[in-house]
């Protein structure tokens, strides 16, 4: 499960990402919000008012920040499981680089109007 950003550019281009390559469909989405991606993000100590990062579950275990792309490359196996060395990275520097695109993500990327409508076939993947 991947919950994000629905009006930011660069968090949409993500998920695209992710469907192109997840030929398995493991992952399903819900933007943050959504209803449901609010509580989600509640309900794992998350702001609701700015959503600076995405949130994933796996096998029940949360994922923020870096943390959370590296969860989801992993998954899709070789070669974007090699993204699991950005992980030698100290936790306060991955953090550290991961806040500073998160709070100029719309100054760097854009920002939609609204929250995209996904195409038909996508949309059962979607759970908001």
């Amino acid at each position: 499960m991947i919950v994000f950003d629905g009006v930011c550019v660069l968090c949409s281009g993500f998920v695209r990402m992710v469907v192109r390559l997840d030929r398995q469909g493991r992952f399903r989405f819900a933007t943050a919000q959504s209803p449901f991606g609010e509580t989600l993000f509640r309900k794992h100590g998350l702001r609701t008012d700015s959503y600076e990062t995405n949130l994933v579950l796996i096998d029940g275990v949360a994922f923020t920040r870096l943390d959370s792309f590296v969860a989801v490359m992993a998954e899709l196996g070789w070669p974007w499981r090699a993204m699991k060395a950005l992980l030698l990275l100290p936790r306060p520097l991955r953090d550290w680089l991961y806040d500073r695109v998160a709070k100029n993500r719309y100054a760097l990327f854009g920002r939609k109007d609204s929250c995209e409508v996904p195409s038909p076939e996508l949309r059962e993947r979607f759970l908001d």
